[in-house]
């Protein structure tokens, strides 16, 4: 009788571990590559340029993938992670505003300092934990895969950072500070006649004397949060060259590397000191020799998170990032890694400017076999971000240099495709691209329609400069945002809450749509969102999300508040190419393994159909509807 019973009870068990390992949710497996900015309509112009994506949009399905508004990469990522729109997850721009100090802020993430320290001379140390908090709301879809018991695996996921807690493994991207807590900062040291010490806009000229053979760089790390002064922490870089040929060696600590002119350095692991012999900060480095001889000129890139020894919350567990480095090397960490702003700055001509990009691509790729080889069961994340950054600086004017960061894309999705072993496969893109010709100062456009006062000449460069808040009633900051000096919520408003605001904001909403450049007389403006008409949306929400017209954005000045002379200028920048229009001009792609039945799928449905995939329901909180 016990034999018998133990026999049944074998057999009930071994029935239902054969029913658990057939189940859907743990025997699916799905690959997304998430290429940021993939355009539709460059695809399509190159698809024999592209045989993986052609391939894959032949055997599935092809469709354009609609994006979130305002259509900037943060926000519509956060609604791929959340199935949710802007109104729910909180996250509108890059940058935000606090209404009480009208300081602006990273829409993505928020340092608290240590609540307690202990004061010892010159130094402060804390008895308390500093905090890096995501400012994102709402749950991430594979915490939800995990919670059912998927495994999952996301890698560079953007407004990931720090990772979200879950069964599964995470390294986070786009929000992933450089070591000086910028979104990234290069240092570019040159003994130009000509040139001065300068901060730019990305980074730092540092001005030294003429080089011979020998030269001994202070290379800055973080502020040292150790110290009452918080002065900048800092290792030499010893720099040797060759007195007959331009090669070099480059030495900091126990990092050692030759690099002839024109050569990138291999990272450089560097040891910032806060308390001498006591208390070191890990990072990591790249050198550009630029020039050796007869002039120097030498590019340091912004100082990255090592993954073997992180400063930051860069992965879920932390053990993640320290896996990948021991067996696939160190790689970039920092969420935006293509140093666009050394393009920008002159200090990278285009060629440099792409090998760099390069590297970062590579980085990427690196990541892509790393997690393919370890992929078995489950989901798989992984995101491209080369194709973005690019456009950003080739679109329109260098097609031929772009389609070759998109043949490399398509050859890294043709690995996927390769390795995949029957996985259904979604490759997406969370916007799509369009050209920037002409710069918008919405501030200026704001006073001279008498919504924004000044009590000083317009044309400073700082944010807000001279703007006489008393008689001020709306205000630009962002690449798409619009506020009203709201009395109650704003620092001095004037604008009651009610039928006044909701007047205003009719008003300058019809005057926008009637805005025409005085150039060419295009329209300027096609679409008005006002997120503040749905019910429990963040504080910081804009009170209008303008949608340009193709061709127009919004200028840097606006994006930090400040007010030019003039309403529109020309963009003679080197970023050349943009998104931050109108969504509906600037959608996605999706790319499926599986036939999409909808005909207009939206980056919340996608979300959706993944958790459908592994039979699980979405959350109560995503509004999307399922593609297959």
């Amino acid at each position: 009788m016990l034999r018998s019973s133990k026999f049944l009870l074998f057999l009930v068990l071994l029935l239902g571990t054969v029913g658990c390992s057939l189940s859907r949710s743990q025997a699916t497996r799905v690959i997304v590559i998430g290429v940021d900015g993939m355009d539709p309509g460059f695809v399509q112009e190159h698809w024999r340029a592209l045989p993986n994506l052609s391939r894959l949009g032949g055997e599935g399905s092809f469709k354009t993938l609609q994006t979130t508004m305002p259509p900037l990469s943060p926000v519509a990522w956060a609604s791929f992670i959340t199935g949710t729109d802007p109104a729910e997850h909180g996250l509108f721009d890059f940058v935000h505003r606090n209404p009480a100090t009208m300081q602006p802020f990273s829409s993505m993430t928020r340092t608290e300092e240590p609540r307690f320290t202990l004061s010892l001379g010159e130094y402060l140390f804390p008895l308390s934990s500093a905090r890096v908090t995501s400012l994102r709301r709402g749950k991430a879809f594979w915490q939800i895969l995990a919670e059912h018991h998927v495994p999952v695996t996301v890698v560079r996921m953007p407004t990931n950072y720090p990772p979200v807690e879950s069964a599964g493994r995470a390294l986070a991207g786009m929000g992933v500070p450089d070591l000086r807590g910028t979104f990234g900062t290069f240092t570019f040291y040159t003994d130009d006649p000509e040139e001065i010490s300068r901060d730019v806009s990305g980074g730092r000229i540092v001005k030294v004397p003429p080089v011979e053979d020998h030269v001994v760089l202070p290379v800055e790390g973080p502020e040292n949060s150790l110290r009452k002064d918080r002065r900048m922490s800092s290792v030499d870089l010893t720099v040797d060259i060759d007195p007959e040929a331009p090669v070099a060696r480059l030495v900091v600590g126990d990092s050692q590397v030759i690099v002839r002119q024109g050569e990138w350095s291999d990272w450089m692991r560097a040891e910032f000191p806060l308390v001498r012999g006591l208390v070191n900060a890990t990072g990591m480095f790249r050198v550009y020799a630029k020039e050796l001889r007869p002039s120097f000129a030498l590019y340091v890139s912004p100082v990255n998170v090592d993954p073997d020894d992180p400063e930051l919350p860069i992965s879920a567990p932390s053990s993640f990032s320290r896996a990948i480095g021991v067996e696939a090397g160190r790689f970039y960490t920092q969420g935006i890694a293509e140093d666009t702003g050394a393009l920008r700055q002159g200090v990278f001509n285009l060629p440099e400017y792409l090998s760099q990009s390069r590297l970062v691509f590579d980085d990427e790729h690196k990541l892509l076999d790393y997690t393919l080889h370890h992929f078995h069961q489950g989901l798989l994340f992984v995101y491209i971000s080369s194709i973005d950054q690019n456009s950003h600086m080739l679109w329109g004017k260098h097609e031929s240099e772009l389609l070759d960061t998109y043949r490399a894309v398509d050859a890294a999705i043709g690995d996927v495709l390769n390795q995949s072993g029957g996985a259904d496969v979604i490759v997406m893109s969370d916007h799509g691209f369009t050209t920037f010709d002409r710069a918008v100062h919405l501030n200026t456009w704001l006073w001279k329609e008498g919504f924004l006062a000044l009590n000083g000449p317009p044309g400073a460069e700082t944010p807000f400069a001279h703007v006489d808040w008393s008689k001020t009633r709306a205000y630009a900051l962002g690449l798409n945002g619009l506020y009203l000096n709201l009395s109650g919520r704003e620092k001095q408003g004037i604008v009651h809450p009610g039928a006044e605001a909701q007047d205003l904001l009719t008003k300058i909403t019809e005057r926008l749509l009637q805005f025409r450049d005085p150039a060419n007389r295009r329209q300027v403006v096609e679409k008005l969102d006002a997120p503040h008409a749905n019910a429990g949306v963040s504080p910081f929400a804009p009170d209008l999300i303008v949608g340009y017209g193709r061709g127009y954005r919004a200028s840097w000045q606006t994006a930090l508040g400040a007010l030019p002379e003039q309403v529109i200028d020309d963009n003679n920048d080197a970023w050349i190419g943009d998104h931050c229009i109108n969504a509906k001009d600037v959608p996605g792609v999706l790319f499926s393994r599986l036939k999409v039945r909808a005909e207009s799928p939206r980056l919340k449905d996608l979300t959706v159909s993944i958790l459908a995939l592994f039979g699980v329901p979405p959350d109560a909180a995503m509004s999307g509807q399922t593609i297959y």
